[in-house]
C-alpha cells in the first residue's frame, strides 16, 4: 500500500490543478499551465465520445438566469470556502497533535467523523466544480473520493498498529466520513454484501447521480437562457436586462449593410451581446489584448471577486474589475458589442438553444461589431481570427 501512495497523490493533485484551472488562466502562468495541459483537452475534443468531457455544465459568463441556478453559483463559494477553512482547521489540529505528542486528534469534527480532512477537500472539490464546472472536473471529483477512502483505510490500518485499542475504540463510536448513525443507516441499505464490493458499488451511484445531475443542469440552464432569434441569428444577452431591448432592436441591426454582409452566408450563426468593455469577452473570441486576462496582473483581486462576489462582475459587465482597455464613445449606455459566431454543426433552420449549445459544438468566430442601439449607430467593426483569447483552450459557451 505505501508504493501506491506517491501514484494516489498523484492522481489527487491532477484533480487540484484540473479544478484550480480557472484560477491559473487568468494568471500570469497560464501560457505555460496551458502549453502542457491544452493537448490534453484538445485529445478530448477528437472524439464524440470524450468531446463532452471538456464543455461545462452551469452559467459562467452569464448572470444564472434563474433563481435556482443563483442559489447553485452562491453555494459553490460558500461549498469552497467552507470547506477549505474546516480542512486547514482539521491540518492545524492534527499538526499539533503530532508535534506536541498528544496521541490521535480525536476532539473537534474528528469527535464525530474519523477522516474530516477528506471530507472537506471532498466539499471543497464540489465547489470548485461549480465554480468551474467542467465535466471532467466532476468525473474527477469521483475518483478522488474514491481514492479518498482508499487512502483512509490505510490510514486507519496504520493509526491500529500505533495506537491500538484507543484508536480501535475510537472506530468503534465514529463514522468514516458520516456520522456514526448516518453509515450504519446507509449500511442497511440493499446491496452486495462483501465491504470492497459496496465501495465500488456505492462509487458508481455515486458517479451516476453526480453525472446524472450535471447534465441535468445543463439542460436546464440551456432552456433557460436569455436568446433573441429570428430563426436563424440567436443572440445571447449577456446582462440580464437587455432582453427587451434586444427585442426592440436586433431585427433592425441585423439589417445594417456592415453587418448583414459580413454574416456567413450557411449555417446558424450565435451573437453574443455584451457590454463593450465586458472583461470576459476574450472566453467568446479574441476581440483585443486587452481582454486576455492572464496578460495583465490583476489575479488576485479578480479571484476574489470571482468567489466572494459571484454576480458583481456580470452584473456591470465587469468594469470594475478590469481597467486595462481606454474608455471611448463606444463605451456609452446603450452600446453592445455584438460578437458574432458561426455554428457549423447546427442546421440553420432549426438554430434551436439544444444546436447551438450542445455538447461539442465548434464556435467559428466572424467578426463583431459595436452598437448603439438607441440610434442604431454603428460604431466599430472588426473582423476576428480563429480561437479566443486563449488560443484554442475550449471555454464556457455560456
Amino acid at each position: 500500500m505505501n508504493r501506491s501512495r506517491p501514484l494516489l497523490g498523484g492522481i489527487l493533485v491532477l484533480y487540484f490543478i484540473i479544478a484550480l484551472e480557472v484560477l491559473v488562466m487568468i494568471s500570469p502562468f497560464a501560457a505555460f499551465f496551458y502549453s502542457v495541459f491544452n493537448p490534453f483537452l484538445l485529445f478530448l475534443a477528437r472524439s464524440p465520445s470524450t468531446r463532452w468531457l471538456a464543455d461545462f455544465f452551469l452559467p459562467h459568463m452569464v448572470l444564472p438566469p434563474s433563481l435556482l441556478l443563483k442559489a447553485i453559483r452562491v453555494a459553490g463559494s460558500i461549498l469552497f470556502v467552507g470547506g477549505s477553512l474546516a480542512f486547514l482547521v482539521c491540518a492545524g489540529q492534527v499538526y499539533f497533535h503530532k508535534f506536541a505528542r498528544r496521541g490521535p486528534a480525536l476532539g473537534g469534527l474528528y469527535r464525530w467523523i474519523r477522516h474530516p480532512q477528506y471530507l472537506s477537500l471532498a466539499v471543497t472539490g464540489i465547489g470548485l466544480a461549480i465554480l468551474w464546472p467542467r465535466f471532467l472536473t466532476v468525473v474527477l471529483w469521483t475518483v478522488m473520493v474514491g481514492l479518498y477512502v482508499v487512502l483512509a483505510r490505510d490510514e486507519e490500518r496504520r493509526m491500529l498498529t500505533s495506537f491500538g485499542d484507543q484508536y480501535r475504540e475510537y472506530m468503534a463510536r465514529t463514522g468514516m466520513f458520516l456520522p456514526r448513525s448516518a453509515e450504519e443507516l446507509a449500511a442497511r441499505l440493499p446491496g452486495p454484501s462483501s465491504r470492497a464490493l459496496r465501495t465500488v458499488a456505492g462509487l458508481a451511484v455515486l458517479l451516476a447521480v453526480t453525472l446524472g445531475g450535471a447534465f441535468g443542469l445543463r439542460a436546464y440552464t440551456v432552456s433557460e437562457l436569455p436568446l433573441w432569434s429570428d430563426g436563424r441569428v440567436s443572440v445571447l444577452a449577456i446582462l440580464p436586462g437587455d432582453g427587451p431591448m434586444l427585442q426592440h432592436r436586433m431585427e433592425d441591426v441585423l439589417k445594417l449593410p456592415e453587418i448583414a454582409s459580413r454574416l456567413p452566408k450557411d449555417g446558424a450563426v450565435l451573437a453574443y451581446s455584451v457590454p463593450v468593455q465586458y472583461v470576459m469577452q476574450g472566453m467568446i473570441a479574441d476581440t483585443d489584448p486587452a481582454y486576455r486576462l492572464y496578460e495583465h496582473h490583476q489575479t488576485v483581486p479578480m479571484i476574489a471577486d470571482w468567489i466572494f462576489h459571484p454576480f458583481r462582475h456580470l452584473e456591470g459587465g465587469g468594469h470594475m474589475m478590469h481597467h486595462a482597455g481606454h474608455v471611448g464613445p463606444a463605451a456609452s449606455f446603450a452600446a453592445r458589442r455584438l460578437i458574432f459566431l458561426d455554428i457549423p454543426s447546427a442546421d440553420a433552420a432549426q438554430a434551436a438553444p439544444s444546436a447551438l449549445f450542445s455538447l461539442g459544438a465548434v464556435r467559428v468566430p466572424e467578426f463583431f461589431a459595436d452598437v448603439n442601439l438607441h440610434t442604431l449607430q454603428l460604431l466599430d467593426v472588426k473582423a476576428l481570427g480563429p480561437g479566443t483569447g486563449w488560443g484554442r483552450v475550449p471555454t464556457p459557451m455560456f
